[in-house]
C-alpha cells in the first residue's frame, strides 16, 4: 500500500520499475512511411498493369503503354495523401503529459511521465492531464473527460472517486495514487482497440480483381480433386470412366468434353474432344 502522505520510496520505485509496472507510452499507432508505401506500390491494380506493360515493351509496341503515366501519378498522390494524414495523426494524441508531480520519500518532485511507477502519489492541479488511471485519495477537482469518454460536462471528482487516464484538471486541486499505468491504462486501451479494430475497405474494382486472380485457382482445384476421386476407385489401367461407367474397353474413342484416365494410382487428365486409354 502507498503512503497517502509520503508516496513511494526509492527502493519501492526502483522494484515496480524492474518489475515492468512502469508508466510506458504506447506510442505512435498509424501507419509507418514504409507501410504506406508498399500499402500503394504492391497492389493487384499495379501488377495487372506492370504485366501489360512488360508485354507491351516486349514486343516493342510503346504507343499503347500511354496508361504508365496515369497509374504512376495515382500511387504518388495516394502516397502523398497518406503521409499527410499520418502527420496530422500522430499529432493528435489522447495523452500529451511529458511531466508530472509525484511525491517520493515525502519530497515533491515533478518526473517525466513514462518514468511513473503504479503505486506512485501524485499531485494534480487546473492544467494538469492525467497520465494514467488514478484514484483520488485527498482534495477533490472539477474533470473534463471529454477526450476518453466523450462527456462535454465537468464532472466534480472527490476521495474515492476514479480519474481516467487522458482527463484534464480544470480546477481543483488533489492527490491520487496511481492504479493503472503504461498499456493498461484506460487511454493507452482505448489507442489499442482502435488500432486493432481498422480494417481497410477494399472498393468494388479490387474487389473484382480478387475474384480474377482467385478464379484460375479455384477451377484447377476442382479438377485435381475430380481426379483424385476417380483414382480412390481403384481404375487399373484397362479400364478408363466415362460419364461415370467403367466398361469402356481399351480400344473405344470417344466424343467427349473430358476423358479421365488411370493407370495404376496415377491419374491423366486429357480435356479434349478425343481420348482412349493405351
Amino acid at each position: 500500500m502507498t503512503d497517502v502522505k509520503k508516496g513511494l520510496t526509492a527502493d519501492e520505485v526502483e522494484q515496480l520499475t524492474n518489475d515492468g509496472m512502469v508508466n510506458v507510452s504506447v506510442g505512435k499507432q498509424s501507419k509507418t512511411i514504409g507501410q504506406i508505401v508498399a500499402g500503394n506500390v504492391f497492389t493487384y491494380f499495379n501488377l495487372i498493369f506492370a504485366v501489360f506493360a512488360v508485354l507491351l515493351a516486349f514486343v516493342r509496341s510503346y504507343n499503347n503503354m500511354t496508361f504508365l503515366p496515369v497509374i504512376i501519378s495515382n500511387m504518388f498522390i495516394g502516397i502523398i495523401q497518406e503521409i499527410r494524414a499520418k502527420k496530422v495523426l500522430d499529432k493528435l494524441t489522447v495523452v500529451n503529459a511529458p511531466k508530472t508531480s509525484v511525491i517520493r520519500d515525502g519530497q515533491l518532485h515533478t518526473v517525466a511521465s513514462e518514468t511513473l511507477v503504479k503505486g506512485d502519489l501524485c499531485v494534480f492541479s487546473a492544467g494538469n492531464q492525467l497520465s494514467a488511471d488514478a484514484i483520488l485519495v485527498d482534495g477533490f477537482v472539477r474533470v473534463n473527460e471529454s477526450l476518453v469518454t466523450g462527456e462535454s460536462d465537468e464532472v466534480v471528482k472527490n476521495a474515492g472517486d476514479i480519474l481516467l487516464s487522458g482527463s484534464f484538471i480544470v480546477s481543483g486541486e488533489c492527490k491520487a495514487v496511481l492504479t493503472n499505468v503504461g498499456l493498461d491504462a484506460y487511454a493507452a486501451k482505448l489507442a489499442i482497440e482502435a488500432k486493432a479494430g481498422r480494417k481497410k475497405h477494399k472498393t468494388d474494382m479490387m474487389q473484382s480483381l480478387d475474384k480474377l486472380v482467385k478464379c484460375p485457382y479455384n477451377t484447377y482445384r476442382s479438377r485435381t480433386v475430380f481426379t483424385e476421386q476417380i483414382c480412390s476407385r481403384g481404375l487399373n489401367k484397362e479400364q478408363y470412366r466415362f460419364n461415370g461407367s467403367l466398361t469402356c474397353r481399351n480400344d473405344s474413342r470417344r466424343a467427349v468434353s473430358a476423358c479421365k484416365c488411370c493407370t495404376g494410382c496415377q491419374c491423366y487428365e486429357t480435356w479434349k474432344e478425343e481420348c482412349y486409354c493405351t
